[in-house]
């Protein structure tokens, strides 16, 4: 297998993840990060739980190892010491030594994580994990106090947090049965009933909202974007306090057909809170790199501070304010 000169290569192992239901606290679900002190990913102080796997494919995702439902081996030749630890360590056959590098069998890899434990140099990292909502919860409920103080709570995100329904109801159940403020950080992709079920306990959702054209959606995300306009109406109408988050991507949405049409499309939405334009950055090459993944818009760059003022304006009408980041 050939190792990228630079960053990593990762290993996606075909193995399926069941949620399995044993009552709420026993649901289980792929997570690959929680990230505590969150001030980004709704009102307040937060905890924001990250979930693995995503129905879309944005060109421009800032997070890929998100992409893929499965756990995956990330491999880092760049901070390999070539100690030999991982060689010795691996019970299944799967290291094995090459060209002065340390690789892996995919077919051979059971993802058992010995290797990963014994690396010093953290030259590899198994990304998912999976987690019971009483295990999420038990970290979430660490920083109940700093939500009292800021009005702030929990966000499930991703990746797609819809794409493990069952995972995300319990979560999002158990967390307002403590009394903390849920969002849900969402591109709406994902079947009505989902979402229908989901919204009782959902305090406010955080909805992506990238390309009216269809066809461009199709484009650049992979995916129609017919469910995701569907259930914004469908959830709006049925009351749900909504923040529009706009990824602000130059050359691919911020040309005057798209944001007219989104912004009449917002003025439509009745409860619509506020607006938050996400300005495109270049931090996520690396993690490309890193995966050994192809990055289409390596050569994009952030949009001025100018033109970012200038798509709020458009964006923006009395009562709903617009933000520049999240």
């Amino acid at each position: 297998m050939p190792v990228a000169p630079k960053g990593a290569i990762i290993l996606a192992i075909a193995r399926g993840f069941c949620i399995l239901l044993i009552g709420a606290g026993m649901a289980q679900g792929l997570v690959f990060d929680i990230k505590r002190f969150s001030i980004h990913d709704g009102p307040g102080i937060r905890t924001t739980v990250f979930f693995k796997g995503c129905p879309l494919a944005c060109r421009w995702c800032h997070n890929p190892e998100s992409q893929s439902s499965l756990q995956e081996l990330i491999l880092r030749p760049n901070r390999c010491i070539r100690c030999g630890a991982c060689l010795s360590a691996c019970p299944h056959g799967a290291t094995f030594r090459e060209d002065d590098e340390y690789r892996v069998k995919p077919a051979k890899c059971q993802l058992c994580g010995t290797c990963v434990e014994v690396c010093y140099a953290e030259a590899r990292e198994i990304v998912g994990r999976s987690m019971t909502v009483a295990e999420v919860m038990e970290q979430v409920e660490r920083d109940v106090a700093f939500y009292d103080q800021s009005g702030g709570g929990v966000t499930f995100s991703g990746g797609e947090p819809l794409a493990q329904p069952e995972f995300l109801q319990a979560a999002v159940q158990a967390a307002r049965e403590r009394g903390i403020h849920t969002a849900v950080d969402t591109c709406g992709y994902a079947p009505w009933p989902v979402l229908e079920a989901l919204r009782p306990y959902v305090d406010l959702f955080l909805y992506d909202l990238k390309l009216m054209d269809d066809e461009e959606h199709r484009r650049f995300t992979g995916v129609s974007n017919g469910p995701v306009l569907e259930n914004l109406r469908a959830l709006s109408g049925a009351g749900q306090a909504i923040v529009l988050r706009v990824p602000v991507i130059p050359g691919v949405n911020d040309g005057p057909e798209n944001l007219r049409a989104l912004a009449a499309f917002a003025a439509s939405l009745p409860h619509l809170q506020g607006i938050d334009l996400l300005p495109y950055h270049p931090t996520a090459v690396e993690k490309y790199e890193r995966l050994n993944r192809a990055y289409s818009l390596a050569a994009l760059r952030p949009p001025g501070p100018e033109e970012v003022a200038q798509i709020a304006q458009v964006l923006g009408r009395p009562g709903v304010p617009v933000r520049i980041g999240g």
